[in-house]
């Protein structure tokens, strides 16, 4: 039995109006246009849908049984062609990110809040599990937004600029190198570095500083929490480098010092990597807008008065 929309939406009209005629209004078409139609559907049923010369029209067993399912699946189909509809105008859809950028959730979650106000149906999560595979799995789909400080030549995908930041070094007040106007590699040889679980490559005090210059510290210690760091720092543990919206309260703090990464100090840039077709989405284009802004509230943080 070959099944259709239209011969739930028949079935449903029917029953509904009670006659042909009224249901034929209903549904836009002719009346002998429906009389047709439903002779073709009890061919394929192989029984009476209706029960004839009844007034107004009945359903017969087989016919209530159709309108039962009617019921069941118009509301559902009705509510597909709302989402879809939805996402032709941009009003909901996915939100997915990966973040390679261990420090990022500092700034992520504040620009999150602002966009769940405007876009209550856009379905927002986290992906930290993919992070370090993570432009693949936006090119596979299986997120639709990564922040990354590393831009690649990838076919299909957007690279938005969001905001440039300072690797900014970080050390107790007590230790010899807080009396230094700023730190450059040699500095970290009889030091303990404290840095985020992550391979070398994604932290900035490696790529823009020991790397290039062949020095390794004395020690590393890898943590996973930003406060653990500060913590540890603060009591002389090891030093650390974070990026000043990091930073920002610490500063004014007379446990720690911060100097900056060489005398010239260093900039990185933060992007937000999307699907081309997605870029200028309605709710895309409002997160990458709030992730451009929101970020730089952190970073300007006055000193208190």
């Amino acid at each position: 039995m070959h099944l259709e929309f239209r011969h739930l939406r028949t079935i449903k009209a029917i029953h509904e109006a009670g006659g042909l005629a009224r249901a034929a209004d209903l549904l836009n078409i002719t009346q002998s246009a429906l009389s047709h139609q439903i002779k073709g559907l009890e061919e394929q049923a192989g029984v009476e849908l209706f029960v004839r010369r009844s007034k107004p029209l009945k359903l017969s067993a087989a016919g209530m049984r159709l309108l039962r399912l009617a019921e069941q699946v118009l509301p559902q189909i009705a509510a597909l062609e709302e989402e879809f509809d939805a996402l032709r105008a941009g009003k909901t859809g996915r939100l997915h990110i990966a973040i390679e950028c261990h420090a990022c959730f500092e700034w992520l979650f504040p620009v999150l809040e602002q966009f769940r106000k405007a876009w209550p149906d856009v379905d927002v999560d986290i992906r930290p599990g993919l992070q370090f595979e993570a432009l693949p799995a936006l090119q596979r789909e299986q997120i639709d937004l990564v922040v990354s400080s590393d831009p690649e030549d990838l076919p299909g995908v957007d690279f938005t600029p969001l905001f440039d930041y300072e690797p900014v070094f970080v050390a107790s007040s007590q230790n010899p190198l807080a009396q230094k106007d700023f730190v450059v590699a040699e500095d970290f040889r009889d030091q303990t570095l404290i840095t985020y679980p992550v391979e070398r490559s994604r932290l900035d005090v490696f790529t823009e500083l020991l790397l290039p210059a062949g020095v390794e510290p004395k020690g590393l210690r890898q943590v996973e929490l930003t406060a653990v760091i500060l913590l540890l720092v603060a009591s002389n543990r090891g030093v650390a480098v974070l990026p000043d919206w990091v930073v920002r309260e610490v500063r004014y703090n007379s446990d720690y010092v911060t100097r900056p990464l060489t005398k010239a100090g260093v900039t990185k840039r933060l992007y937000a990597a999307t699907r081309s077709d997605e870029t200028t989405l309605p709710y895309m284009a409002h997160v990458l807008r709030l992730a451009r802004t929101e970020p730089l509230k952190l970073q300007r943080v006055a000193a208190p008065a």
